[in-house]
């Protein structure tokens, strides 16, 4: 005959079995927590992941942007550096410009000049003029003296040159043998400047010229004008002796 278990044997492989149960179930419910947490960690990675090709990608266009404003600060201070030398040269060819035009506006201005102690202001070109017709005096050449002095007198008919042109021209045409134009440059000269350095002598060459003419009458009134007008001057002193020799 058969023995059934006993009751306390029943009853523990009940437990047995029910702890086995419940072990299985742990288990799974273990299993899931970690599937579960692995998959969040893998989210938590992929998301990660993406941050940071997010910030790779975010540096690499922060990089090309910082060498294309690199690039862009070279090629302006490439254009400032060209920009600088024209400028430079250009400011070179101005100060040489306008050097020159100084230097070709000085040629006439006009300076201060003296002349028989009486000083004006005279253009370089009319002091040339006048100084080349001097020049022409003093080599003997009375004839183109003449013509240059009459030239400069029509030229420059208010210069401060004036009266010694005319005194000159006089004595160029005295040296000429043309004495009655020459009496009237010189008195010309007398009319316009009585008081001048030169008008003594402007005076007695007129007696001379008269003398030449064989003007006696009229020499004779120029000399004693010469004494009369300026006293205490060599012309009135060689008017004086000229004067004496015609009585």
């Amino acid at each position: 005959m058969t023995r059934q278990p006993s009751f306390a044997i029943r009853l523990v492989t009940l437990a047995a079995g029910v702890l086995l149960s419940m072990s299985a179930q742990a288990a799974l419910f273990e299993d899931s927590d970690a599937r579960r947490a692995i998959l969040d960690l893998r989210q938590r990675l992929e998301r990660q992941g993406e941050e940071i090709q997010n910030v790779q990608r975010t540096l690499l266009q922060q990089q090309n942007q910082f060498e294309a404003l690199r690039t862009e600060a070279a090629r302006l201070r490439g254009e400032k550096e060209e920009l600088s030398q024209e400028l430079s040269k250009e400011l070179r060819r101005a100060k040489e410009q306008s050097q020159g035009m100084e230097e070709r506006l000085k040629k006439f201005e006009p300076v201060a000049v003296k002349v028989d102690g009486i000083g004006f202001m005279a253009e370089p070109n009319e002091i040339k003029a006048y100084e080349d017709a001097l020049s022409v005096f003093r080599k003997g050449d009375f004839v183109p003296a003449a013509v240059a002095f009459t030239e400069f007198i029509g030229r420059y008919p208010s210069s401060g040159y004036l009266v010694p042109s005319l005194f000159w021209l006089g004595n160029a045409q005295y040296a000429n043998r043309a004495y009655a134009i020459a009496i009237g440059h010189f008195n010309a000269l007398l009319a316009k400047a009585p008081q001048h350095l030169r008008a003594p002598e402007s005076m007695l060459s007129v007696a001379n010229c008269q003398l030449e003419l064989k003007d006696i009458k009229a020499a004779r009134k120029t000399l004693a004008d010469v004494v009369k007008t300026y006293p205490q001057t060599e012309a009135a002193l060689a008017a004086s002796e000229r004067l004496a020799k015609l009585k």
